[in-house]
């Protein structure tokens, strides 16, 4: 009968214990609590502050294929006109490094002059005309997309030669087709295929190859590419 009201004395005494001991953990000093703070606030930059930053130079270099050397030679004035006139870049072309060098200056305006151009090279360098590569420059949803045919289905021997030949078509009318039709562009370098074109354009154009690298005859995506370029042209209206 006794043992009850010491227990009862034991667990106060522990929960008065464990206050004591929370307290003592516990720094309630007011002057050491964290204090809220005010947004901050930064004076805005200067404008030789603003160029200095601008002017900082980057450099990029793009490498140009063995069999692109001798074509980027004869177009060399038509790559770097572009490159210096329209976007204030600084361009050489490096023989022993076999690659074009390209870089910012004092009369590069846009920070992504540097981006667009390496993009030009680099479409050159997969086999692009320069005229095509030269919308990279003036349009800013284009973009280029590769891929090989193993990617998609691994082929040997005469199947290869027989899908390479299905995706050109006799004379390349195939790949005309698809690059009227998807408003792209297609580079058809052996295994590796690369097209230029917007976002959804890109994905048409992927489509249709992948449809012919799989087997289904010409007709068949000719068909689905008709279908494609009528809803294109409704939605254009």
């Amino acid at each position: 009968m006794q043992l009850e009201p010491l227990l009862i004395a034991g667990s106060t005494q522990s929960k008065h214990d464990a206050q004591g001991d929370d307290e003592l953990a516990i720094d309630v000093d007011p002057e050491s609590a964290p204090q809220p703070q005010s947004v901050p606030s930064f004076p805005a930059l200067s404008a030789a502050a603003v160029q200095s930053s601008t002017l900082k130079s980057e450099t990029r270099r793009i490498p140009i294929p063995p069999h692109r050397i001798t074509p980027i030679k004869k177009d060399w004035v038509n790559i770097f006109s572009p490159l210096t006139e329209i976007l204030g870049l600084q361009v050489r072309m490096n023989v022993h490094r076999r690659c074009v060098e390209i870089r910012t200056s004092r009369h590069t305006k846009d920070i992504g002059s540097i981006q667009k151009g390496a993009d030009f090279v680099k479409a050159y360098a997969l086999g692009f005309d320069v005229n095509d590569a030269i919308a990279l420059l003036r349009l800013d949803d284009l973009y280029l997309d590769s891929f090989e045919i193993k990617d998609v289905k691994t082929l040997h021997g005469d199947h290869l030669s027989r899908a390479i030949g299905r995706i050109a078509g006799q004379d390349g009318k195939t790949k005309f087709t698809i690059e009227n039709t998807s408003r792209t562009r297609i580079v058809l370098a052996d295994t590796k295929i690369h097209i230029m074109g917007s976002f959804q354009n890109i994905k048409i154009a992927r489509d249709a190859i992948v449809s012919l690298i799989l087997g289904s005859p010409p007709g068949k995506v000719y068909a689905g590419l008709r279908t494609v370029s009528s809803r294109m042209k409704q939605r254009a209206l």
